[in-house]
């Protein structure tokens, strides 16, 4: 089995190192590490062509300003029978190869997700931490049983390129093209798996404003691909299902978060309390999983970004279903040096 990695970068001096040598250092050699420079302005070429041979370059160069537009340019030059896609900011498991030869030598799967970790710096990313703990030992874990994983993650995630090919196409039409790729995927009825031992450790934003912008982009592609696909879930009941608890409930639990304390303040103070309780237990699950102790000080900070999130997935859905404002802006945060 030959195995790609493709990695698209516009402006990663910071991490783009870190990257590569994460590719070249695994356990299970990739046959080919595929980098694709979207019209990069900062050193990341001058550090690319530092790795010579081991890595091909492919250089756009005016850049698409859009992930998708990079990942299909790149997609044209990928020889392998199963490619890996991940990010310039993200630093892949010395066994992520091994394990999605593994995973590939079933037939029947047609992709498979990863585990995403998130690189510790200050208390932001330890509430983003602590939300893939919960998120993807709990939600995604369920998520994978009843076979309708709701997304691929873009940095960690690996396809069978015959099938790819044959039943995906970039629209182009939304900001998380990751989300699409596995609507589709479930569409055709193919077998996505989830992997809890491929493993990537990523920058997430270390700042407020990159938080919500990040957040922006993840909600607005959220509630495009649910406009984009909506039949799916009419045809699938399973998949209603899913996407009822996720979305309804989101929708619901926002506007009650907002609306109790002009209701009343007493009731508010016994949900802020009630809050703390299960984040606090929740807090040690994800210290157990990440083997971080610095997560059991998240539940205070992360009942702000509740909050946040909240005001910020509300937003979403008014500007994407009842103004129709789609926005396909990549929003691209602030990086910090990496050291691999």
């Amino acid at each position: 089995m030959k195995i790609s990695i493709i990695i698209p970068c516009h402006n990663e001096e910071r991490s783009v190192r870190a990257t590569v040598a994460s590719c070249l250092n695994q356990s299970r050699k990739p046959d080919e590490i595929l980098i694709i420079n979207d019209g990069s302005t900062d050193r990341t070429s001058q550090i690319l062509a530092t790795f010579g041979r081991q890595v091909r370059v492919v250089t756009i160069p005016v850049a698409t300003g859009n992930k998708s537009h990079a990942q299909e340019y790149g997609l044209k030059f990928i020889s392998g029978d199963v490619f890996i896609t991940t990010d310039g900011d993200t630093i892949l498991d010395k066994d992520f190869v091994k394990h999605v030869e593994e995973d590939f030598q079933n037939e029947r799967v047609t992709a498979v997700a990863g585990y995403v970790r998130s690189l510790p710096y200050n208390w932001l990313t330890a509430c983003r931490a602590f939300e893939y703990a919960v998120g993807q030992n709990l939600h995604k874990l369920a998520q994978h049983y009843i076979n309708f994983l709701f997304v691929i993650p873009g940095a960690a995630g690996a396809f069978r390129t015959k099938d790819f090919f044959k039943h995906i196409t970039f629209d182009h039409d939304t900001v998380t093209e990751d989300l699409d790729f596995t609507y589709r995927l479930h569409r055709k009825g193919l077998k996505v798996f989830y992997d809890r031992r491929i493993v990537v450790f990523t920058q997430d934003p270390n700042t407020l404003r990159a938080y919500v912008n990040q957040m922006r982009r993840w909600f607005g592609g959220g509630w495009q691909c649910l406009l984009k696909h909506q039949d799916l879930a009419i045809k699938k009941p399973k998949i209603a299902f899913e996407l009822s608890l996720m979305y309804l409930e989101g929708v619901i639990f926002s506007l009650l978060l907002f609306a109790i304390p002009f209701l009343s303040l007493r009731f508010f103070g016994a949900f802020v309390i009630s809050y703390m309780v299960v984040a606090f237990i929740f807090a040690c699950f994800a210290t157990w999983k990440e083997k971080r102790w610095d997560l059991m000080l998240v539940p205070a900070p992360y009942l702000l970004l509740v909050f946040i999130n909240s005001y910020v997935f509300l937003e979403q859905m008014v500007k994407e279903l009842f103004f129709r404002k789609k926005n396909l802006h990549w929003f691209k945060p602030e990086r910090v040096d990496m050291q691999q």
